[in-house]
């Protein structure tokens, strides 16, 4: 079947490349069986692709059913998407048939299915695998034969990633991508779904038409409807409804188009302003500024040792260590300043060596003596003079017995 046709069909509005494209991927999948995932902002219309779908496959004369995973508690999907026996749980007064053996020979549209949580994705996987489920409170295998379709308007790779959606369910899923293109890329389609609305609905009530000036025209082209095609058609039945003059101004349209202070409806931002940072762009900065900081003290140490000193560019390297500092000082602390002298060549040494640094030892170093016994005899007098020639203390003291002590004292000759 042809774009125009399945267009007819299904009553669906617009000539943008990317809406014939997305039939014509829906049109190709529809005689197979295998799962489509449908991706697409709020109100872009994914449900009607999921009927596309069904309505042009094999399993047409088959039940369908749309489910709103985001819609059933967490606690009782289970039992609505696989059923349950009588006594599975308080309140299962009897057994009960779910969607997966009611909707059998036939299609079942997950609606909002990054919205169902991970102990039923963990089912559904099995299901989309081999066909086979568990009730509720059964220990008897069934099977199924259902084709899946699913929807989101999220990103389905960002809740993977973070861990709120199965990755193997994902790829499953994902056997064909159909992403529904948001209203907003689809500007040459807005005046012709406006124009069928309001047709609809003043044919419906018998109320006169309504009709847009240029300046409206151009208003309601450019805006970018964040509810997308739902929310163009609330807006086309409000002023059907609530304008007595038929014939729409600009000032007039603006009073039902809301500011776009805020979205609060889930949508993909495809480009971002080059002034936007995120968090991977800050830590990238910190860690360049971090490399060039060690590259210019890996400089400065090197001159250090090359030239005994510091070279010519000693005020460069001031400048450097005082910029280190200040990045790392305490707020509420003293600014300081760091000034690099340069080195001080001295020759008055008694041997005639050059001191670069203009280093004098003030003060003779003393050998420290490495003698066990002077240590041992220097800990045992320490140990005496502490518990005042008390010789049973001073052994506790020093971790050995009175007997060993009283050796020690004499070999000693303490």
């Amino acid at each position: 079947m042809e774009v125009q046709e399945i267009k007819q069909r299904f009553g669906i509005i617009g000539n943008s490349p990317l809406l014939n494209r997305a039939i014509n991927i829906a049109n190709q999948v529809s005689p197979t069986d295998i799962s489509v995932l449908i991706t697409g902002e709020s109100g872009s219309g994914k449900e009607v692709f999921s009927h596309i779908i069904h309505q042009m496959s094999p399993r047409k004369h088959g039940p369908f059913i749309a489910v709103n995973c985001g819609a059933i508690p967490e606690g009782t999907i289970d039992s609505e998407l696989f059923g349950h026996e009588k006594g599975a749980y308080t309140g299962a007064v009897g057994e009960r048939k779910g969607y997966f053996e009611t909707v059998n020979g036939g299609t079942i549209f997950l609606d909002e299915i990054a919205e169902m949580p991970l102990g039923t994705q963990a089912r559904l996987l099995r299901v989309l695998e081999s066909g086979q489920y568990i009730k509720v409170g059964s220990s008897k295998v069934e099977k199924t034969n259902v084709r899946v379709i699913a929807a989101t308007n999220v990103d389905v790779y960002d809740a993977v990633k973070s861990g709120k959606f199965r990755e193997d369910l994902y790829y499953r899923l994902n056997t064909v991508p159909l992403r529904i293109p948001p209203l907003r890329d689809r500007k040459e389609d807005v005046y012709l779904l406006f124009r069928k609305f309001t047709s609809d609905f003043t044919d419906k009530y018998r109320t006169p038409p309504i009709q847009l000036d240029d300046d409206a025209q151009q208003v309601l082209i450019n805006y970018s409807w964040p509810g997308n095609v739902r929310q163009l058609k609330n807006m086309a039945e409000q002023l059907a409804v609530l304008e007595r003059d038929r014939v729409i101004t600009a000032q007039t349209l603006l009073t039902y188009i809301p500011q776009e202070t805020g979205r609060n409806l889930p949508m993909r931002v495809e480009n971002q302003a080059k002034e936007d940072f995120s968090e991977r762009d800050i830590l990238y900065k910190v860690l360049f500024d971090m490399k060039r900081d060690m590259v210019e003290l890996k400089k400065l140490v090197a001159d250090i040792i090359e030239h005994g000193g510091v070279s010519v560019n000693h005020a460069s390297h001031t400048q450097t260590l005082n910029q280190l500092y200040r990045d790392i000082e305490l707020p509420g602390t003293p600014e300081a300043q760091f000034t690099l002298q340069q080195p001080v060549i001295s020759t008055n040494n008694n041997n005639g060596s050059v001191n670069p640094y203009n280093i004098t030892h003030d003060a003779e170093e003393v050998e420290e003596s490495l003698s066990l016994i002077d240590k041992e005899s220097d800990l045992i007098r320490k140990a005496l003079k502490k518990h005042k020639g008390k010789r049973k203390l001073a052994a506790n003291e020093l971790g050995i017995s009175e007997r060993t002590l009283y050796r020690k004292i004499k070999e000693l000759n303490l």
